[in-house]
């Protein structure tokens, strides 16, 4: 656990600073906002979305350390993923965050997301690492609702 724990430091700050997909994505054909009222987390996610494939991906706006890092890990991961896929992905990583502290972390399947294995310990950090991914699940669902963590629970 301690080397999942210093790969989910190294991580978490890298993407925190060098946030990877940032900034708005110019002829979004699918885009939804997220807001988390508890700590302030509030994003955007742009999507370019064909033949149910996200062809594009990418995100703005400002939060915490874990919230800017899971959002730049997700657009990683999601790029080139169908819908499908990418609901697929979703529910592993809420899983993961959500999971009690002594469940194992399949690192085959979650790849780089299981450095967010370490936000199981800080239940109220779940909502920040979760926040993008509820944001670009109801983008994908074409919810007109701005997705907020009081109304997911997580």
């Amino acid at each position: 656990m301690s080397e999942l724990r210093d790969l989910y430091q190294e991580v978490i700050l890298d993407h925190n600073k060098n946030p990877r997909n940032f900034g708005k994505l110019d002829h979004a054909n699918c885009q939804h906002e997220g807001f988390n009222p508890l700590c302030g987390d509030h994003l955007f996610v742009y999507l370019i979305l064909e033949n149910d494939k996200i062809k594009d991906i990418r995100f703005e706006g400002s939060g915490c350390a874990i919230s800017k890092a899971s959002a730049s890990l997700m657009t990683t991961v999601l790029k080139g993923k169908t819908k499908a896929e990418a609901k697929e992905i979703f529910e592993r990583f809420h899983t993961l965050v959500t999971s009690s502290l002594d469940q194992p972390v399949d690192n085959t399947q979650l790849g780089k997301l299981a450095v967010f294995a370490g936000v199981r310990e800080f239940p109220a950090r779940v909502k920040c690492a979760s926040l993008a991914w509820h944001t670009v699940q109801s983008a994908l669902e074409n919810d007109p609702n701005i997705v907020t963590t009081e109304e997911n629970g997580n």
